[in-house]
């Protein structure tokens, strides 16, 4: 299965924000990485570098390469509406963010374990693809046998509030997918016009 697994602190300082959730490190050297540090000069970006960056910020975030990435934004603007909105609506649907975003893990590269390793169910069967995506009305929960796991436990005491659009049942240890996500419901910084921009060139 293909992803990323090289430095994540690196990534991060490359675009100036904790994209892989919190890191000390980061915290440290809030700079882009190199040599010379903060004191580099860094001309003005060309429009093509700007779109670029934006491409991999999101790549990255949601820990995904650039052949499936490419095959979301095709998806992406083959239907109705705001091409960007859709893009980041896909990457928002598959499972291991949705298991990230109910807070059974506290990182997406730790959903797509979860995953992986057979921990997660949709609607009551096993599935074990990350990139599964999932739809309104569908029930996201952990495996009977994987409940009592130390990780998830941990992950579920420290979790933040369940976004507007999914519901947590806490003593079933599932969520519901109310809704898609609006744009604004979807905390990622990123510039989903800039990605539009460059795949359509």
């Amino acid at each position: 299965m293909a992803r990323y697994t090289g430095p994540k602190t690196k990534i991060a300082r490359k675009f100036g924000e904790p994209i892989f959730g919190d890191d000390k490190s980061f915290e440290k050297k809030k700079y882009p990485p190199g040599q010379h540090g903060n004191a580099r000069r860094r001309g003005k970006k060309s429009e093509y570098a700007l779109q670029l960056a934006e491409k991999q910020k999101a790549k990255y975030t949601y820990g995904i390469l650039e052949r499936q990435f490419r095959r979301m934004f095709e998806q992406a603007n083959r239907r109705k509406g705001v091409t960007g909105e859709i893009l980041l609506q896909l990457c928002e649907g598959r499972l291991d963010n949705i298991v990230y975003r109910l807070g059974l893990a506290p990182t997406r590269s730790g959903a797509r374990q979860l995953v992986s390793h057979k921990h997660i169910v949709v609607n009551g069967d096993i599935v074990n693809i990350p990139s599964y995506q999932v739809d309104v009305n569908d029930v996201v929960g952990v495996r009977e046998k994987s409940k009592s796991l130390i990780s998830i436990q941990n992950s579920l005491e420290n979790a933040r509030e369940v976004h507007e659009w999914l519901s947590w049942n806490a003593e079933k240890m599932e969520g519901t997918i109310v809704a898609v996500p609006e744009r604004q419901q979807i905390p990622e910084n990123i510039n989903t016009q800039l990605i539009v921009e460059l795949y359509s060139k």
